[in-house]
């Protein structure tokens, strides 16, 4: 009898820090930067701040829990080890559903982009371009994670030095053309009104559930994991601190909440330099489609991992002979992507509210999770512990219940939808095989 194919651990620190940045940087930045500014004005720049502490708080009970859980799964691993095979259903459920839909929004930032680059006009060019993507990046995904992870190293970079250049030539004009007008009033809207940038914004630092995905695909993963989801966080935020600073300093913010492409603009208005423009706008595509390309990773492995546990269809956890890969997942996911894409390609505020209800979720139980391992497997060694402990897990639990407080109606109402699906097909799925309910 032939072995069952296995995953290939292919992956070292800079390959998974790589797939936790494209994660990360992507139409948080050169899209959702532009709403959140809209809601919150000046003091978008505290949103960041605000949803980029949070972020971190997650980021240090992710890394604890990767550094001693190294199975396929993130969040849903983690999850299944502190409270059982229900409660981490429901985390895999909307973790599967989160990659999918936010994999969708960021492939219409994607579109808009493109289509500006391209001087392409119409509706329909936007539409081609937001389906056709995920349909290009799934077939990489077919291929092989080590290939798909190469050319997220080299988007990656690509998007690294064009953010650097934009707050280097920002800052520049800002300091020739000083002025305060931009930024006061500062709370336009109010402390909510920050705090509601801050619930959208939020969406920028969404990623670390990726790096935390990849452990049985990963080289030393108890070392490896911590280390890639504490730089990809570093990197990213200390980015997004500078953009924000620039963006708000130069642009009205009463407009840019309904700009598709906020950060095209402001390098329109800080330099009339073609290949300045170019390389933003390039990079800009290049971002985006780094950010599907790491959620087509990141959510095939969710709903593989869930397939092998069987509480979603068996099929899922096949995996190719000759690429190592999830291949069905893949093609499940990367339609799903496609077809959502093209539903939604107007309303992207929309299906990003929804994908953050999901992950701010996700993170109410990585935090939770932390919380109960620590006491039920005390004597569990942990190559990598959270400092302040209890202190900052809770903290960043109660930031996360009042972030989902402040997301949108539609988003609560959809994910509401969302889950009782899942309890449906849970309840199918586990009768089908037969397994007992906890």
């Amino acid at each position: 009898m032939s072995e069952t194919p296995k995953l290939k651990r292919n992956l070292g620190l800079l390959g998974v820090a790589s797939l936790g940045i494209a994660n990360i940087i992507g139409a948080g930045i050169f899209v959702i930067s532009g709403v959140a500014a809209g809601l919150a004005g000046p003091s978008v720049i505290f949103s960041f701040l605000i949803a980029g502490s949070i972020a971190l708080m997650a980021a240090l009970s992710y890394a604890e829990l990767s550094s001693f859980i190294h199975e396929t799964g993130a969040s849903y691993a983690f999850t299944k080890r502190a409270f059982g095979r229900f409660w981490s259903f429901v985390v895999g459920w909307f973790n599967y559903f989160d990659y999918i839909v936010g994999a969708a929004a960021v492939s219409i930032g994607f579109a808009a982009y493109f289509t500006e680059l391209f001087g392409l006009q119409g509706g329909t060019a936007l539409i081609l371009s937001a389906v056709g993507l995920p349909i290009v990046l799934m077939v990489l995904n077919l291929i092989g994670v080590k290939e798909a992870t190469h050319v997220t190293m080299v988007m990656v970079f690509i998007k690294i030095f064009a953010l650097v250049l934009l707050i280097m030539v920002g800052g520049f004009y800002i300091s020739t053309h000083l002025g305060i007008t931009h930024y006061h009033p500062f709370f336009p809207n109010g402390f909510g009104g920050m705090l509601n940038g801050s619930a959208i914004i939020f969406f920028a630092f969404l990623g670390f559930n990726t790096v935390a995905m990849m452990s049985e695909e990963t080289k030393n993963p108890q070392k490896t994991i911590p280390r890639a989801l504490l730089l990809a966080f570093f990197v990213s935020f200390v980015l997004y601190i500078g953009v924000a600073v620039i963006e708000v300093g130069v642009l009205d913010w009463k407009i840019m909440g309904n700009n598709p492409s906020p950060l095209s603009t402001l390098a329109a208005t800080i330099s009339n330099n073609r290949i300045f423009l170019d390389i933003i706008s390039f990079s800009a595509i290049v971002a985006t489609g780094s950010v599907v390309l790491s959620s087509i990773i990141g959510g095939t492995r969710a709903s593989y991992v869930m397939g092998r546990d069987r509480v979603l269809p068996q099929k899922l956890d096949a995996i190719s002979k000759k690429f190592g890969t999830p291949y069905i997942s893949i093609l499940l996911g990367g339609s799903a992507i496609a077809v959502l894409a093209g539903i939604f390609f107007k309303n992207i505020d929309t299906i990003a509210s929804i994908y953050n209800f999901g992950s701010l979720l996700t993170y109410i139980f990585v935090h939770l999770s932390l919380l109960k391992l620590r006491k039920k497997e005390s004597q569990t060694i942990r190559p990598f512990k959270v400092p302040l402990y209890p202190v900052l897990p809770i903290i960043g639990l109660a930031c996360c219940v009042t972030l989902i407080y402040y997301l949108s109606n539609t988003a609560k109402m959809a994910s509401l939808v969302w889950g009782l699906i899942g309890l449906a097909v849970y309840f199918v799925i586990t009768r089908l095989h037969k397994t007992k309910i906890v």
